[in-house]
């Protein structure tokens, strides 16, 4: 089929073209006898060689070309060819079918045993590339989805239930082994949305089919099964591991358990609904092996979080994070509480649910059942001794009242509150029924964020900006430098999922409380407060800061204008940038 290759010795080869040393070598091979790795990565690792250099060498040495996986356009047909299995344990993945040979990249092309194995599994002659390792197991993971495995596995289950109607109890006692199809079906879902990054899965009955949806950087992706009645298993199922009422399908029902994929320990939270066809599930997954994300990794600009940090140290006063639902806010507040949890520090949290689990600090999740709810949680933490209390929301005038009075005693105070913007989030306290008076005397700042979606580095290109966008960005009165630098939009590759964009990041406005602004709260004038804050030093909106972003090339302007249709839109629009009557051109997104 293909020619016997001859075994190279890749050491042997490196110090006869003088890349390393006869003494690296030996030293490399004495490490590589301890540690068990392949000898071309222990002189990687030793320093003795840079990846890329060793790379172009063996390409240039074998005749085979340099592949870089993070610019190249896969065929699923042809890299299903090569199951996942072996792919991962001969570190290689089929790129093209050139004539009647596969073109297949390898981390190690001088492994002869690699070689002949896939050969063999490929029932077809080979043609070899290297491949950067670490770029390799990174598409793995993109290109081996698991979509067929849970269509497949659907099938299976749905086989099992038969023609009949199922019994419960049976059910119920067939899913403890490992080997159910209902178990593998789960844990492969589980594996998939692990590997896409998901922040959470979907399961929603209609009439005939099952739609299974992940939400990857906040947008959702579909799988549709034909097998409509896995979902009643697949709600059993999770509704036991959950610790819900099995039997009660007319309410909703809200639970969590913790699952191990791929050595991460994984916090999910359940949430069942009766639906027309059955019940709606929808999971939240959060990596607790990852650890809580420090206000460093927030990707706050950097003067901003100067005075964030300087905020959240002063002793007393309540700060607010304000944004829609998946907006970031608790990973905001968790990163502070990470800077301010110190021994001599207490802290009590009531929080719904308690998302992380933080060392030394007191959390209390609130349960409204029994009547346990924030506002009664405040009024107890107060009573044991707190430095700092995070209140997991401000939802009613009780709650607002208690924290602004913690406020104003001695205690730092931490909340959300949904508003779009910081501006009206002062207002927003007031109106809920809280003195005006108290908002002064207690607040001492407002961030308000988003999650934008980045570009996807892998396929980005040049951007070229449509005349309504051209028209809307006339209002900023930018510098034409700024404008030259171009903007940048994703075309969509494997690695995005085609979408064009791969991760998130936050964008931020912080209003800090000054004197203008609070006497205009005192007054509850809102058109002064608003002026007050436009006009104060440090104030940003939310749009400019996407903005920024964007011209920077790490965001498109449809995000941008996303951001910015959220916010009020005499608001985002700072009163020095004088926008055009062609600013209300945002619809462009």
């Amino acid at each position: 089929m293909t020619e016997p290759k001859k075994k190279i010795r890749i050491g042997d080869l490196l110090v006869q073209n003088d890349v390393i040393t006869e003494q690296q070598l030996m030293t490399a091979l004495r490490e590589q006898k301890d540690t068990g790795r392949k000898l071309g990565r222990t002189l990687i690792d030793l320093g003795y060689v840079d990846e890329d250099n060793l790379l172009n060498f063996l390409s240039r040495q074998l005749d085979v070309p340099f592949v870089q996986l993070r610019h190249f356009q896969f065929n699923n047909e042809l890299v299903k060819k090569l199951p996942e299995a072996m792919a991962r344990r001969f570190r290689s993945i089929v790129l093209a079918q050139q004539g009647d040979e596969l073109l297949v990249g390898m981390a190690d092309p001088l492994d002869i045993f690699a070689y002949d194995e896939l050969v063999r599994v490929l029932k077809q002659p080979i043609k070899q590339a290297v491949v950067r390792e670490s770029e390799l197991l990174s598409t793995l993971d993109l290109v081996y989805r698991r979509t067929d495995e849970i269509a497949s596995l659907a099938e299976e289950l749905e086989d099992e239930l038969g023609d009949d109607a199922f019994d419960l109890a049976n059910l119920s006692a067939e899913s403890e082994s490992a080997e159910a199809p209902v178990v593998k079906l789960l844990q492969t879902l589980f594996e998939d949305a692990v590997q896409a990054r998901s922040s959470d899965i979907h399961i929603e009955p209609d009439e005939t089919v099952v739609r299974i949806r992940q939400r990857v950087d906040g947008v959702l992706q579909e799988q549709v099964m034909k097998e409509k009645r896995v979902n009643s298993a697949l709600v059993l199922r999770l509704k036991l591991m959950a610790g819900l009422n099995i039997s009660e399908k007319r309410m909703p029902q809200d639970g969590r358990f913790n699952v191990r994929v791929k050595g991460r320990s994984i916090d999910v939270r359940v949430s069942t609904m009766p639906v027309q066809y059955g019940e709606s599930v929808v999971m939240r997954l959060l990596d607790q092996s990852q650890g809580i994300l420090n206000l460093d990794g927030t990707g706050m600009p950097e003067d901003m979080l100067l005075r964030f940090r300087r905020m959240i140290r002063k002793p007393h006063g309540m700060i607010l994070v304000t944004g829609p639902t998946g907006s970031g806010k608790t990973t905001t507040l968790y990163g502070a509480l990470t800077e301010l949890n110190k021994p001599e520090v207490k802290i009590i949290t009531a929080e719904d649910p308690v998302e992380y689990r933080l060392p030394r600090i007191t959390q209390v999740q609130v349960n409204p059942k029994i009547g346990l709810e924030f506002a009664n949680v405040l009024r107890s933490a107060l009573r044991q001794d707190p430095d700092v209390i995070l209140v997991g929301e401000m939802r009613d005038r009780e709650t607002v009242e208690i924290g602004l009075r913690a406020a104003m005693t001695g205690h730092l105070v931490l909340s959300t509150l949904h508003t779009n913007d910081s501006i009206s989030s002062a207002m927003r306290l007031i109106d809920m029924g809280a003195e005006p008076f108290l908002v002064a005397s207690s607040l001492l700042g407002v961030v308000a964020q988003r999650l934008i979606r980045r570009v996807c580095d892998n396929c980005r290109e040049p951007h070229e900006l449509t005349d309504q966008q051209q028209a809307w960005l006339a209002g900023f009165n930018l510098d034409p430098l700024d404008l030259e630098v171009g903007f940048v939009h994703g075309r969509g590759c494997y690695q995005c999922s085609n979408t064009g964009y791969k991760r998130r990041l936050g964008v931020y406005e912080m209003l800090e409380m000054n004197e203008a602004m609070l006497d205009a709260l005192r007054r509850q004038d809102v058109s002064g407060f608003t002026r007050a804050a436009r006009q104060s030093e440090f104030y940003r909106p939310l749009g400019l800061c996407a903005l920024d972003y964007a011209l920077q090339g790490v965001t498109t302007l449809d995000e941008v204008a996303r951001v910015a249709a959220t916010s009020e839109s005499d608001v985002w629009l700072e009163a020095d940038l004088e926008p055009q009557p062609a600013s209300a051109g945002g619809e462009t997104s």
